[in-house]
């Protein structure tokens, strides 16, 4: 009933920057919290950042100072900025998003994206 489809990405330089997003559609009365995970090979998948509704966010102290998450409301929308990029944050990055998908409910489903590929090379 949900999709999630990440964007942007690709090989960046160690100290580089780059720029993810997550657009979700389908059956959605409001997203509660959308989120950023990230595994790499050999690893544990872990969180990010995440994103309220109202703004509230929350990062892993690997990437605080240096990612920014962000969201679009009216677009269904989460971005991850991230600068100074370093070889450890080479991975899989999942968007991932709890949903209330009707108005006359308040129960939330979680949804994941089918992952977007992030190498840094060092």
């Amino acid at each position: 009933q949900v999709q999630l489809v990440e964007s942007g990405g690709g090989l960046v330089q160690a100290g580089g920057s780059l720029t993810l997003s997550c657009a979700a559609s389908g059956s959605i009365f409001r997203i509660n919290v959308m989120g950023w995970y990230r595994q790499a090979p050999g690893k544990e998948r872990e969180l990010v950042a995440s994103i309220r509704t109202g703004g509230t966010t929350n990062y892993s102290d690997s990437v605080k100072g240096r990612f920014t998450i962000s969201r679009d409301n009216a677009k269904n929308t989460v971005y991850l900025q991230m600068i100074s990029l370093k070889s450890e944050d080479t991975g899989v990055y999942y968007c991932n998003a709890e949903v209330i998908t009707r108005w006359w409910q308040d129960t939330s489903y979680t949804y994941w994206g089918q992952g977007t590929q992030v190498t840094v090379s060092s």
